[in-house]
């Protein structure tokens, strides 16, 4: 009870001086009403917290709402700015408006070495009262703050921001954007190939912000995305203006192996390599380089004018035009072998101006050969001019015109009946060709290849490569044939087999092999003589069999067709017929002397079978 008579007391003694003060207050309260910021400046905070200065209440209402009014309000989490109005030599002293002025280390304005007294800084509240009272304030995360406010305003409203390119990374750059470490990639720092991605870092550049991932706190700028708002607009004017043979200038952008494409300021076209160079290339970086400047013509695009087929050589004379009007058919050219195909070699006579060698004019030869054979790519050869055709723009050209044609002497060369010797080239089912030399080939048929052996494909008797003799059958100069023959390099041995193994003639040889309908023997290299089944006929009655020896009888020689058959059966037949004829004989004569009995003749019968059956 002592205790609330005391402040009972004690507030009747604050009320007494509140209104004992009212008088001499007034003019202060005036202050306050015509400078708030002045008064609550100069306000004396200490006499005010020990009751020194008491305030009636209606007063104390109108302070707290001019505090309420320019004081900072320490409990909210945001982002304030503040006056730097001391720096010592660890922090900056801040004032924010609040009861006490607030602290930030220096390293928070490593970025900012300029720092001055009375410079403007964002800062955030972190700490409310130090045990000095002091507020810690926070530049660094008022900076991040921030950063992602304006980032995100950049991103929603397409604002174009600056950043600093601080490093190359994996994929593209690391840009400071607002302070915020944001990823360039590569693709999207500018619209044509980058080569040199070095050159950007340390360089400050426009950007637009693309993307912002906020779970993980990534963000993704493109300086490309502003190039091709502005290239966008160029192209619109540009593409309003093509017509199909307007030259313009443009920039070498992207070179492929089919062909260059070029800026033309915004629109890109295509040089096809076909349209480089009148000459032909392996190659587009054989004419231009990358950033080169070059003009170049229109020569068409589609309805949309989005694809653009451009041309470079069309800005210079046609070589065909430019070619000497003396030239003609006849002359020698000299050139330099540019393609060649299986069925020729492209010869470049003059800048742009090509000219045919078929491979059937490189040789006089006739058997088939390809261009490879004759001609490499970079050669230089002279040839003459077969056909030209100025508006066609095409030149046939010949390499063996420039020699003699071999068969302008092939009587006296080649007469019929001469022997010479020539290398086997190719092959047919009927017979073998033989070349004698370059532009002289000749046929030997199958026929003529053997005069013993059969053969059914001339691969069984030589090789290509192989050198064969031969002998001139035939020869047909208009026709530029020449008929050959292998065989006729010797007589015929079939002419002394003739004679040797004629029909009724008996040779000694061994059954070689059983075939199909009898069997056959050899009796030398040449001669394989058939016996037909039932010659095989022993006189016992059975057959001969393989490896088995006997003397046998040619029935048969067939000198055109090789074809000899002999037997063994006639062999012991005759022999038959001869004791038969004798024994007819031998009774004839005693039937004339009538001596002779049935059992005479019957006697004479038993005798020659025996003998026959080999009893006698």
């Amino acid at each position: 009870m002592a205790e609330e008579n005391k402040n009972k007391d004690t507030q009747e003694i604050e009320v007494q001086d509140v209104a004992g003060m009212e008088t001499a207050s007034q003019p202060e309260a005036e202050k306050q009403q015509e400078n708030p910021e002045k008064f609550l400046k100069e306000f004396n905070w200490h006499n005010y917290e020990e009751g020194i200065d008491p305030i009636d209440d209606e007063k104390l209402e109108e302070f707290e709402k001019l505090v309420e009014e320019n004081f900072v309000d320490t409990l909210d989490d945001e982002v304030v700015t503040g006056k730097v109005i001391n720096i010592t030599d660890r922090d900056a002293i801040i004032d924010i408006n609040a009861k006490s002025e607030g602290v930030i280390s220096l390293n928070e304005f490593r970025y900012n070495p300029d720092l001055k007294e009375g410079d403007d800084v964002e800062v955030l509240i972190d700490v409310r009262e130090d045990s000095t009272g002091q507020l810690i304030l926070s530049h660094r995360k008022a900076r991040v703050i921030k950063a992602w406010e304006r980032v995100n305003k950049a991103h929603d409203e397409s604002l174009v921001v600056n950043g600093f390119i601080k490093c190359r990374t994996k994929g593209g750059m690391i840009v400071d954007v607002f302070g915020i470490e944001a990823f360039l990639p590569g693709s999207q720092i500018d619209v044509k190939p980058i080569r040199d991605y070095d050159a950007y870092v340390g360089k400050n550049m426009e950007f637009k912000v693309v993307k912002i991932n906020h779970e993980f706190k990534n963000v993704v700028v493109s300086h490309k995305a502003l190039i091709e708002a502005d290239i966008e607009e160029q192209k619109k004017e540009i593409i309003g203006q093509l017509e199909k043979g307007q030259v313009l200038e443009g920039t070498v952008k992207n070179i492929t192996s089919y062909g260059v494409f070029v800026d033309l300021g915004g629109v890109d076209g295509l040089v096809h390599i076909t349209d480089l160079s009148w000459s032909r290339i392996n190659h587009p970086n054989e004419i231009v380089e990358l950033d080169q400047k070059l003009n170049v013509v229109i020569l068409d695009f589609d309805e949309s004018k989005s694809r653009i087929q451009l041309g470079l050589k069309q800005l210079s004379q046609h070589p065909w035009d430019a070619l000497s009007e003396d030239l003609k058919v006849g002359d020698n050219v000299k050139g330099k072998v540019v393609v060649i195909a299986d069925y020729g070699a492209f010869i470049e006579v003059a800048e742009g101006v090509e000219g045919l060698i078929h491979v059937s004019e490189m040789s006089w030869s006739t058997h088939l050969r390809s261009a490879q054979d004759f001609v490499n790519v970079g050669d230089e050869v002279e040839a003459q001019i077969l056909t030209l055709d100025r508006d066609d723009r095409k030149m046939s050209l010949g390499i063996k015109q420039l020699s003699q044609d071999p068969w302008t002497d092939i009587t006296s060369k080649y007469p019929v009946g001469s022997k010479h010797k020539g290398i086997v080239r190719n092959f047919t089912n009927f017979g073998v060709f033989v070349e004698l030399e370059e532009g002289i080939d000749g046929l030997i048929y199958i026929s003529d290849l053997s005069w013993t052996k059969k053969i059914k494909h001339p691969s069984e008797f030589t090789n290509v490569g192989d050198e064969l003799e031969v002998v001139v059958l035939e020869l047909d100069v208009e026709g530029r044939k020449l008929s050959l023959g292998h065989k006729q390099i010797e007589d015929n041995p079939w002419d002394k087999y003739e004679k040797d193994f004629g029909v009724g003639s008996k040779h000694t040889a061994e059954i070689t092999e059983i075939v199909d309908k009898g069997a056959t023997i050899d009796f030398n290299e040449d001669i394989t003589a058939f016996i037909p089944q039932r010659h095989l006929e022993k006189e016992d009655g059975s057959k001969l069999k393989k490896g088995e020896e006997a003397e046998f009888q040619i029935i048969e020689f067939n000198k055109e067709f090789k074809r000899v058959v002999a037997s063994h059966m006639v062999i012991h037949k005759e022999e038959e017929q001869k004791i038969v004829k004798q024994a007819a004989k031998k009774s004839a004569a005693q039937n004339k002397d009538n001596t002779t009995t049935i059992g005479d003749v019957n006697a004479d019968l038993q005798a020659l079978k025996d003998k026959m059956e080999g009893k006698g």
